[in-house]
């Protein structure tokens, strides 16, 4: 009996806990967050602001909370991604997460306020983006430096430098994306970048045609 309360517990703490974010999610999304206050929150979850800060002490923990469920939400895509052995797979991956990306626009938008939030030395997002960033180029060199070594990519290429410039047009389009009030064709315009990117690590050139199917 002891053992089943304590696990109904952490049941009801942790959908507490999932509530609390998905509320702040779409707080920072609409007002950002300097201007989102944890009682506002507290109130949107129907709690006290002592009972919020019981599952989150600061507003730094809850960012950071929020910020961490992103990236953990792109790795899981990621690893979902179809992964043809034809060389064509670092390219169909990031094609894949830009295609989950535009199902949940409000990410997209929280995703471009935090990154101005983290841009300052002092944000509390400040470490868990520069950390996030660095794995994330490390994970695709990675990807290239292995179909690289199956022969399907040139093997004389920089491969973090193509990281990071992927990274690059990706948060880029992300912004204009959401300048445009969500009109810009995100995925139309990512997948001719990386048909013109193959085009130019491949090992043997030829027109990649990301619609086609895996």
């Amino acid at each position: 009996m002891p053992r089943q309360r304590r696990t109904g517990s952490y049941a009801v703490g942790r959908a507490r806990q999932d509530a609390i974010l998905d509320t702040a999610t779409e707080r920072f999304a609409q007002a950002g967050y300097h201007r989102t206050s944890m009682g506002r929150i507290a109130a949107d979850v129907g709690l006290s602001e002592p009972g919020l800060r019981h599952h989150f002490p600061t507003k730094k923990h809850l960012l950071v909370a929020v910020a961490g469920r992103r990236f953990d939400l792109l790795a899981t895509w990621a690893r979902e991604a179809p992964r043809p052995d034809d060389g064509t797979r670092p390219f169909r991956v990031m094609l894949s997460i830009t295609e989950r990306m535009v199902t949940q626009p409000g990410l997209i938008e929280l995703f471009v306020l935090m990154s101005a939030e983290a841009a300052g030395p002092a944000s509390p997002a400040h470490d868990l983006y520069a950390t996030h960033y660095d794995r994330v180029v490390r994970t695709i060199a990675e990807e290239f430096r292995s179909t690289a070594e199956q022969g399907f990519l040139r093997a004389d290429i920089d491969y973090e430098a193509v990281a990071r410039r992927y990274i690059a047009m990706s948060d880029g389009l992300q912004l204009q994306w959401v300048l445009s009030g969500g009109a810009l064709d995100l995925v139309g315009l990512m997948r001719g970048y990386l048909e013109q990117l193959a085009l130019t690590l491949q090992a043997s050139p030829a027109p990649l045609d990301l619609t086609s199917a895996v």
